[in-house]
């Protein structure tokens, strides 16, 4: 950001200089963001496709429906 220009209203020098302040620090954090590498989600994880064990015995079928 190169340019602010206040179009409307009297604002003081501390006011600019706040806004200053927090637009530069917002497009800072925005960058680091971008910059730093992600980590590959899980949802690619091949063994999330796999199935589960199932589960035998008394409350079996009650136990497929609840969550793991």
């Amino acid at each position: 950001m190169s340019h602010l220009k206040i179009i409307k209203g009297d604002a003081t020098p501390e006011e600019i200089a706040a806004v200053v302040i927090a637009l530069s620090t917002r497009a800072a954090r925005t960058t680091a963001a971008a910059k730093s590498p992600q980590e590959p989600g899980n949802w690619r994880n091949p063994s999330h496709r796999m199935r589960k064990h199932l589960v035998t015995g008394q409350g079996a079928w009650r136990a497929s429906a609840l969550p793991r």
